[in-house]
């Protein structure tokens, strides 16, 4: 079917949302309640939009289009209208843009930012909400949350831990964990996907806090070290300090954006002081540094010497859950084809 948005033609398929329709041919939609993960949500009407035959602004996240539909994006009651949602989250908690750590990376602030929001139009006295930092990896700042429900669920649906919830009512609405306990006494896993889902700084990694600024971070696309699935990670680098401040899980295959807490959070190894960074050999009783070439000559020297006194089958190779397939096989071709042993194992083997 096609459907016309602000006079440019789309083809979609049924049960396709207005917003998808949008996003898929380059109009720009805001929305602060849905992502592609965690689908319709209907919650904080940013995404409103005007539909020819229909009363009244529709929300594009959770209207279906159909065939020969007409719409449009930014007229001045659409535009009206999100400024007026803007406004109003902006006026609800403490978003003060310059001390925030989502400063540069928020939906909130960028849709403000769109609109030509300069400052709130409205003054709410501030919600008496605190924040949670009583877990290990992740710190909810209550003050900063929207009720756009996006971490809600993605804990619910997503990752299906099924921790987080709304509670409450009206102005003393909240996210809280299980029956509204502190995160550290909750089931909560600390995989972290609620942080990547916040649309604003209400939900943070714990060590990531006051490590740099998102436009003043490199970004690296790389694959988690820790297992043999393979996800996807982005790695945020303070180039000046030569360190790794904060990982986040690339939307694509195979994990989604999803990480583990390992994958998240255990990013601390590659710049730790006691990594080694060169080969050492014992010698007089020392390990001392050497080049990479006597180190090498020195094992296949030792590996030479052992196989010829004592046969192939005294040597073994381990292949690594933390290094590419392409490593394992040559690991494997090494043992078979050159020790001449099949004596090859893996880490991750049950």
């Amino acid at each position: 079917m096609q459907v016309t948005i602000d006079g440019r033609t789309a083809s979609v398929t049924p049960e396709t949302t207005v917003l998808e329709a949008a996003r898929s041919v380059g109009i720009k939609i805001p929305s602060l309640c849905y992502h592609p993960k965690t689908g319709k949500a209907g919650r904080c009407r940013a995404c409103v939009v005007e539909i020819d035959g229909m009363r009244g602004l529709q929300v594009s996240c959770a209207t279906a289009v159909r065939d020969g539909m007409s719409i449009h994006t930014r007229t001045e009651t659409v535009l009206a209208a999100r400024k007026m949602v803007v406004e109003l989250l902006l006026a609800d908690g403490a978003h003060n843009c310059l001390a925030c750590e989502k400063n540069g990376g928020c939906e909130l602030q960028d849709m403000a930012y769109d609109l030509g929001i300069e400052a709130p139009a409205f003054i709410i006295e501030d919600r008496a909400a605190e924040n949670d930092a009583s877990s290990e990896m992740i710190v909810i700042d209550r003050r900063k949350c929207i009720e756009c429900g996006r971490c809600v669920s993605a804990c619910q649906n997503v990752v299906v831990n099924e921790v987080l919830s709304m509670a409450h009512r009206g102005a003393q609405t909240q996210i809280v964990c299980d029956a509204d306990r502190p995160m550290a006494d909750s089931t909560c896993v600390q995989c972290g996907e609620c942080s990547q889902l916040c649309p604003v700084g209400a939900i943070l990694p714990k060590k990531s806090i006051g490590q740099g600024r998102p436009w003043a971070l490199e970004m690296v696309d790389t694959t988690c070290p820790y297992c043999g699935v393979g996800c996807q990670v982005t790695l945020h680098v303070d180039k000046a300090a030569n360190k790794i401040v904060k990982v986040t899980g690339r939307e694509v295959e195979p994990n989604d954006g999803m990480l583990c807490v390992k994958g998240r959070y255990g990013y601390e190894f590659p710049s730790s002081p006691n990594r080694l960074t060169q080969p050492l050999m014992l010698k007089n009783g020392e390990h001392v540094p050497v080049t990479w070439d006597e180190a090498l000559d020195f094992v296949a020297d030792r590996i030479k010497t052992i196989v010829a006194a004592s046969g192939p089958d005294v040597f073994s190779a381990f292949g690594s859950g933390r290094i590419t397939n392409e490593n394992n096989y040559a690991i494997a071709k090494f043992a078979r084809a050159v020790v001449k042993t099949n004596n090859v194992d893996h880490c991750a083997r049950t």
